[in-house]
């Protein structure tokens, strides 16, 4: 890395880190005594604060398109990390994120995860880890929360949408809860796979929500899964499609 980037970098992630400490130590001691609404505003805050920080403006449409009651399942693509950051500054609801366990073990970032019932994934651990982390999926559920899932199960590497992995389908299915597809476009440009500060001086990503997918009929559960995820899949494509449209 050379000067100039080793500065970007720097003064990206020094306030970055700043505004970690400062909204997670918020969510950690007000949290618990306001039955998680300090912890639900501290998140926003933090996603709203770090996007404004790294200049970037974010075009969202669709909001009526996310139910009004009962939980169900928002399914993103992923193009970089900062991902998160722009859909937590605009996404409604008290959603719960799948992260990386090992957000988990961040001071202050995880103890927020934590505390605010976020659920952790384990990658590549087998298939009885895997099902045991739907099953924790499916409780937020059933609690009556929205999940927010990244069904490629990892970040894009060219841009483009991977296929989808079957965990969350699996999960919407033992919850009974709609999926809601979303799209977003802007953030692998700018910061891609490996890269280690936000490149570019205008950033600009658009956020797009597509109608709610209802669960299959009954039938299969394999087939059931299977459609779902291909409409899912289908659905979030068009959406992306729609963002990157001249005009």
């Amino acid at each position: 890395m050379n000067l100039a980037g080793l500065w970007t970098a720097t003064r990206q992630w020094v306030p970055f880190v700043a505004r970690t400490v400062g909204y997670g130590s918020l969510s950690c001691f007000a949290g618990p005594f306001t039955r998680g609404r300090a912890s639900l505003w501290a998140m926003r805050q933090w996603c709203v604060s770090s996007v404004r920080g790294l200049d970037i403006t974010v075009e969202f449409s669709g909001a009526d398109n996310v139910p009004t009651a009962g939980p169900f399942v928002y399914c993103s693509n992923h193009q970089s990390l900062v991902d998160i950051l722009v859909l937590g500054a605009v996404l409604p609801g008290d959603y719960k994120w799948a992260a990386k366990r090992s957000l988990m073990n961040i001071p202050f970032l995880g103890w927020h995860l934590r505390l605010a019932g976020h659920v952790p994934v384990d990658r590549g651990r087998g298939g009885t880890v895997a099902e045991q982390v739907i099953e924790r999926f499916i409780a937020v559920l059933r609690e009556g929360k929205p999940l927010l899932i990244f069904p490629e199960g990892t970040r894009t590497l060219d841009g483009e949408l991977r296929q989808f992995r079957a965990g969350a389908f699996k999960a919407a299915l033992g919850g009974e809860a709609p999926v809601v597809p979303v799209a977003l476009d802007g953030t692998f440009h700018m910061m891609s796979k490996g890269a280690v500060s936000a490149a570019g001086d205008r950033k600009v990503v658009r956020v797009r929500i597509g109608e709610p997918i209802g669960l299959p009929p009954a039938g299969e559960e394999a087939e059931r899964i299977a459609e779902l995820m291909d409409r899912t899949r289908a659905a979030v494509g068009e959406l992306l499609d729609g963002l990157r449209a001249p005009g």
